[in-house]
């Protein structure tokens, strides 16, 4: 396994890994909204943010994207998941800060459980108004 800053020729596989695990986790969100934010992911969110990808010897299996001590984004390719990559992105993550901060929508059980698991606590619940969706936010402290 390799974690490395990802290279500007793997956007697009980023933008699939994140659309496809946006689509399979969020199904309470209408498909429509992940493919209209697919172009916004590619020019502004994943360019202005400091972003990781792990692979394995054959391909890119998913990366892990932060702003200052915002974890913005962190996706498994969905052939991937369950095979431990996300909680090993998350401790490469957890070894470069004291603090993360990130918010998730309340009916993504998988991902909350995921994070609480991995030491993360719930500080409020908030509206995500794009989505009218509910979300929590979580925070990890080192020590």
């Amino acid at each position: 396994m390799d974690i490395r800053r990802n290279k500007k020729t793997e956007i697009n596989k980023l933008i699939k890994i994140w659309y496809e695990g946006s689509l399979k986790a969020h199904d309470f969100i209408d498909k429509d909204y992940w493919k209209s934010h697919r172009m916004q992911m590619k020019e502004k969110y994943l360019p202005l943010s400091e972003t990781y990808v792990m692979s394995n010897e054959k391909e890119v299996v998913g990366f892990i994207s932060m702003v200052d001590n915002y974890l913005a984004a962190l996706f498994i390719d969905v052939k991937h998941q369950g095979e431990g990559y996300g909680k090993k992105l998350l401790n490469f993550i957890k070894g470069q800060r004291d603090n993360i901060q990130l918010k998730v929508y309340t009916k993504n059980n998988k991902a909350i459980h995921f994070y609480l698991r991995n030491g993360f606590v719930i500080k409020e619940e908030l509206l995500d108004e794009q989505t009218a969706e509910g979300e929590f936010l979580m925070e990890w402290e080192k020590g």
